[in-house]
């Protein structure tokens, strides 16, 4: 469970935080790591729908470490957020990095 704050895990997690804060990625960006740590990257698309005034930006804007809208207002059409996450795999033992899309 603490592979990520291990000096093997940590370039990963440092790729993704720079200066202790979330880096922020569009969706053609990615993490920066140099080829020695190069790893597959893993992307799965959430599509987030519901009713209007359930929490669905709320929702994302906190699984994405951004600030959480003070007030509510629409969202006009599809905003779509990257959020990057490294990992280590149980059964191969190697690390990964999980790119998730999401679309509210």
């Amino acid at each position: 469970p603490g592979w990520l704050f291990s000096t093997v895990g940590r370039p990963y997690l440092d790729s993704i935080f720079p200066k202790n804060q979330r880096r922020v990625f569009g969706l053609l960006e990615h993490p920066a790591l140099p080829p020695t740590l190069a790893v597959p990257t893993v992307t799965y698309k959430l599509f987030l729908s519901g009713k209007s005034g359930v929490g669905k930006t709320a929702l994302v804007a906190t699984l994405v470490g951004t600030p959480v809208p003070p007030i509510h207002h629409e969202t006009l059409g599809i905003e779509a957020t990257t959020v990057y996450w490294p990992a280590k795999l149980q059964a191969s033992g190697r690390p990964v990095i999980f790119q998730l899309q999401f679309w509210d």
